[in-house]
Formats: C-alpha cells, sequence, structure tokens
C-alpha cells in the first residue's frame, strides 16, 4: 500500500472509533458525522479487503454494530502498522 493509502487507513481507524463511541453513548449526530467521514476514507482505499462487511457495520443499527466497528478499527490499525514495519 502506498504511504496515502496507509494514511487513510489511519484515519478511517479513528474514525471508526469515534463512531463507535458515539453510538455507545447514543450521540446520533456525532456518530453519523464520523460514519460520513469513514466512508470517505474507504473510498479512498478501494481495493481494502474489509471493506464491504465496515459498510455493513456502518450502515446498520447503532447498538448493535458498535462493537463491531470497535473490532474493524483494531484490524485496520494492526494493517497499517504491520504495513510499515514491511
Amino acid at each position: 500500500m502506498t504511504d496515502a493509502q496507509n494514511k487513510s487507513l489511519a484515519a478511517l481507524s479513528q474514525d471508526l472509533v469515534r463512531v463507535a463511541l458515539g453510538r455507545h453513548r447514543n450521540q446520533i449526530k456525532m456518530s453519523e458525522r464520523f460514519a460520513i467521514e469513514a466512508k470517505e476514507r474507504l473510498n479512498e482505499v478501494p481495493d481494502f479487503p474489509l471493506r464491504t462487511m465496515i459498510l455493513k457495520s456502518l450502515n446498520s443499527d447503532h447498538e448493535s454494530s458498535a462493537e463491531d466497528l470497535l473490532m474493524y478499527s483494531t484490524l485496520v490499525k494492526n494493517r497499517v502498522i504491520s504495513g510499515n514495519l514491511s
């Protein structure tokens, strides 16, 4: 992955955390705003393998997807870290 794509994935990881926290705290406006940001980041890395699963969680109801989004955030962050080590 290119450096720009790694930066986009790092930003995606943070956006997913913010969406999950907003949904957990029932802060709908916040979670919706960062969900939009996360979707924009996903568009910057179209060949990312977890893309469809992340989009499915972003488009689902608030309560059930918060934990999934945290998991995806960790997976994305690990991908960025491992990519930087190679």
